[in-house]
């Protein structure tokens, strides 16, 4: 097992290293490992599982979920949020810093990318918070730290990659994910609060004060927001629709909420479905190859040797999720998080099951994980897409997000914890 290891290790290394793209890697990963290590013909395999992993039903989700999250970063949704939070946010410490979590909070709920509610969200909050006065390094911080909240708060992606690759529900874990997601915003918003209290000459005063009708005039501009929340998860929840026609819901509602507010036009409707393509692609294609990893790891017996092998060191459930925590984070600052999933849930998966430790709870505690490694460099994607943005180094945007990767890690230590933050509203939805 360990020569096996070895090679593989190094091989993988070697590929990703050289900027082979990650499905060619993962499909040359498990050619090497059946060859090599196996008398099962490979290229038989190779074509039986590849095509098997390209017509699952459930994958018909993810495109229509990326086509929303694209309609909807061409339209004009956050500059209605930040209008119609921002007056409610004006009297709580830290003010108008919360619009960001809140913010990202929502577009996550109806975007379903960390890089797509970062972009989105900091188009319209990095210039309106700082000429307010707000401290940069707080604005892109609070930035790179909510907009990971697209991975987690369905409807994720990550979440549909996840269910894919490892045969769970969907349903269950999108509603998995919303307690998780908002035990994060509201320890960023606690952060936020304290921090505002330490510092107070740091936060610029409260604007004029509006009426309570005034405010309520300005939250219209949520309306369409929430409609389209309600319409694509609600649907889900009420067990009207399943994730692949509440997706095609959204995709609808996002696109009559772009025409209405003016922001749809030819070229933008191709632009968005040629970005929900791309993007689709890519990711059916990383699932082909950790297909057919997951058949080549099988048919050598490595998961279930090193399941073993982990068995014989006795470690504990809460030992082998603190090994597990370090090793997807170290993984995390190399791969994106959708590589990382599919990487690992073949080796993972039977070591984890072997411990007892429930997969829908696994999905989100990997997911959590995955967010954290979103602002690490060197391939934090949140890091990049603030970099493009604001043209402050790297390193810098790092440090700014450094205190919410605490927050995540504080985060999961919770859930860890308190299993029931996940558990309950699945526990829920089957009793029901």
């Amino acid at each position: 097992m360990l020569v096996m290891m070895t090679v593989l290790l190094v091989a993988l290394l070697l590929l990703l290293g050289s900027g082979v793209w990650v499905a060619f890697s993962l499909m040359g990963l498990a050619w090497i490992a059946i060859s090599q290590f196996s008398s099962i013909p490979t290229g038989d395999v190779m074509a039986s599982d590849i095509w098997s992993a390209s017509y699952s039903w459930e994958l018909t989700a993810l495109p229509m979920f990326i086509w929303m999250g694209e309609i909807l970063f061409r339209s004009r949704l956050a500059e209605d949020m930040f209008s119609g939070l921002s007056p409610w946010l004006q009297r709580i410490p830290g003010r108008l810093l919360h619009t960001n979590v809140v913010g990202c909070g929502l577009f996550a709920a109806v975007s379903g990318s960390s890089a797509a509610t970062c972009a989105t969200m900091g188009k319209m909050s990095i210039p309106e918070l700082t000429k307010r006065g707000y401290d940069e390094r707080l604005v892109l911080g609070t930035l790179a730290g909510s907009a990971t909240l697209g991975l987690l708060i369905p409807p994720s992606i990550i979440l549909i990659v996840y269910a894919v690759a490892t045969d769970q529900s969907i349903a269950r874990l999108f509603m998995a994910g919303v307690l998780p997601g908002v035990m994060l915003i509201t320890l960023f918003a606690g952060y936020l609060m304290l921090w505002s209290w330490r510092y107070p000459d740091k936060v610029p005063p409260a604007e004029a004060r509006m009426s309570f009708m005034d405010k309520l005039r300005a939250s219209r501009r949520l309306i369409p927001l929430f409609a389209l929340i309600v319409g694509v998860i609600g649907s889900i929840y009420a067990g009207i629709a399943s994730p692949t026609e509440a997706a095609a819901v959204g995709v609808v509602l996002s696109l009559l909420l772009a025409k209405l507010q003016g922001a749809m036009s030819r070229r933008i409707f191709m632009e968005a479905l040629l970005g929900a393509v791309k993007t689709s692609t890519m990711i059916a294609f990383i699932l082909a190859g950790a297909s057919f990893l997951t058949a080549a790891m099988g048919f050598t017996g490595l998961p279930s040797d090193l399941a073993a092998w982990i068995g014989t060191l006795g470690l504990s459930p809460l030992m082998l999720l603190a090994v597990l925590t370090v090793f997807f984070i170290l993984l995390g600052c190399f791969l994106d998080g959708i590589s990382v999933v599919v990487l690992t849930t073949s080796i993972m998966l039977p070591m984890v099951e072997a411990a007892g430790i429930d997969l829908i709870w696994f999905g989100i505690f990997l997911v959590i994980v995955v967010e954290m490694s979103q602002i690490t460099p060197p391939v934090g994607f949140n890091l990049f897409v603030l970099q493009g943005m604001t043209g402050r180094n790297i390193l810098h945007i790092a440090r700014a997000a450094l205190p919410f990767f605490g927050l995540m890690l504080l985060g999961v230590i919770l859930i860890t914890l308190f299993p029931q933050i996940v558990t309950y509203l699945p526990e829920a939805m089957g009793n029901s």
